[in-house]
């Protein structure tokens, strides 16, 4: 059957998480997908775990590399985006292990003219590297009673992983937090990414993600909260590229983007000059 989803994970030299995100794709309840890993220039080491994975998962996995730039995470976005076979486009990251509903919740929640917001469960690094294989097929990393064992304390954000179909809708009506493009959990039609030019390649690190959102919000495209629906675990790392420059022309950027309600970049997809 043809995939009718495509699902964008972007890595960059983290071969051992991005293994056991891809793991967790594979216990997926919902199955008709295909995976485009969107690769910022990762070693040698990466491509030789996405082949070994390879014959283990029941999805096909497109690999889309350049060469190693520094962080141009938005433009290895728009070329994966160029890379999806179908119509809808859920994207998180190469850190983020999703939980077993994860595209199901993403599939069944999709409406014309609307994008999905959801949300993630950060996790400190010794438990990040305590996460094994069995652990994610097993399901045992998204047990609360799991995670407690290993540290994780009580706290208002265990309702992410806790709460049922009632308690998740009433969450998501609640929240504070405005739904917004989300590197790690969010989705769309491709033709709306494509028609606001995708990513803004000018952008590094500090809300391009975000910044999408707005664009997209500016063309008239709604975002929905499905924030406490599904959830994906955020393996910790460092964050050498999270330079204070990047994170101030980002926000002039998106500063622009709201001041003239701008939908489309000059710097995405299709270049100004070509």
């Amino acid at each position: 059957m043809k995939p009718n989803i495509s699902i964008i994970i972007s890595t960059y030299n983290s071969p051992d998480w991005l293994e056991k995100v891809i793991l967790g794709y594979n216990t997926q309840t919902y199955r008709n997908f295909e995976m485009v890993i969107a690769d910022d220039g990762s070693r040698e080491e990466t491509k030789q775990r996405i082949d070994s994975l390879r014959s283990e998962v029941f999805f096909p996995i497109i690999h889309v590399w350049h060469e190693d730039r520094g962080f141009q995470k938005s433009e290895i976005l728009n070329k994966a985006i160029l890379q999806c076979t179908t119509d809808y486009i859920l994207m998180s990251d190469g850190d983020c292990i999703p939980q077993t509903n994860f595209v199901e919740v993403h599939i069944k929640y999709r409406e014309e003219g609307y994008f999905l917001s959801g949300g993630y469960y950060k996790l400190p690094m010794d438990l990040s590297e305590k996460i094994s294989k069995k652990n994610i097929y097993s399901g045992q990393c998204f047990e609360i009673k799991w995670l407690k064992k290993h540290g994780i304390k009580t706290n208002f954000k265990n309702n992410k992983i806790e709460s049922g179909s009632f308690k998740s809708w009433l969450l998501n009506l609640l929240t504070p937090t405005t739904p917004s493009w989300n590197g790690h959990n969010a989705s769309g039609w491709k033709s709306d990414i494509v028609a606001i030019n995708g990513f803004d390649e000018r952008m590094q690190y500090g809300g391009q993600d975000r910044e999408l959102g707005e664009r997209l919000v500016n063309k008239g495209i709604k975002p929905k909260q499905i924030r406490y629906s599904t959830v994906c675990l955020h393996l910790d790392h460092p964050r050498g590229y999270a330079v204070k420059e990047s994170i101030e022309k980002n926000k002039k950027i998106r500063s622009e983007t709201k001041k003239f309600k701008k939908f489309w970049t000059d710097f995405g997809i299709v270049k100004s000059n070509s």
